[in-house]
């Protein structure tokens, strides 16, 4: 017989992320014009495809595969915009919000996840970093858009910094929900005022060639 069980802390980080994620994904795709499957498809690839990533590096199974709750979470988010969409589409704040909110979730998620299994801070960091950014990579491919870690925009950095906060909070051996939450949202603080203040790291300026 099948026991319900009360999903953990970071198991609600992981579905209010996925969620999030889905969302961004599904909005840029719909922009594109893509059809409902494969706006899934970059909304899934969006949502899973960092931790996908962290699992595999972690020689773990791949989160997704053993609860399908996250593949549910994607076509939800499938029907709100389906159901929203003159709303989720029309304003480009919509995307940045729901982005910034699965990249701080997401990378939080990884991080735990890694001292979990006994690797140190600045490992668990780097896995935060790609578990937060790795799926709006794979989106940005997708859709056939530069990814938007390779812009000038703060994005993978804002891991960093949320990295850096659980370590600190740690040292500080501040509470472990609360260590996490104020991690999340040191992510989301920063890319918050990133965007609004133009905030960005120097562009490497190359000779261009002659194909450019």
């Amino acid at each position: 017989m099948y026991s319900f069980t009360i999903p953990t802390f970071v198991q609600v980080l992981e579905f209010f992320g996925t969620f999030a994620f889905a969302i961004s994904g599904i909005r840029l795709a719909s922009a594109k014009r893509f059809d409902w499957f494969g706006a899934y498809v970059v909304g899934v690839s969006t949502a899973i495809g960092g931790g996908t990533i962290r699992d595999l590096l972690l020689d773990m199974t791949p989160f997704w595969m053993t609860n399908p709750i996250y593949l549910i979470c994607s076509a939800l988010a499938l029907l709100w915009v389906i159901l929203f969409g003159k709303m989720v589409i029309r304003q480009q704040s919509t995307f940045f919000i729901f982005d910034s909110i699965g990249l701080a979730l997401f990378t939080v998620v990884g991080i735990e996840k890694t001292l979990s299994l006994g690797f140190p801070l600045w490992v668990a960091t780097i896995m935060g970093t790609i578990t937060g950014a790795a799926g709006g990579v794979i989106r940005d491919v997708f859709i056939n858009e530069v990814p938007l870690i390779f812009r000038k925009e703060v994005y993978a950095l804002a891991c960093v910094v949320g990295g850096l906060t659980y370590g600190l909070c740690e040292w500080l051996k501040i509470d472990f929900i609360v260590t996490e939450l104020i991690s999340g949202i040191s992510v989301f603080v920063v890319r918050i005022l990133a965007v609004k203040y133009h905030l960005s790291l120097p562009v490497l300026k190359g000779e261009k060639t002659s194909d450019d």
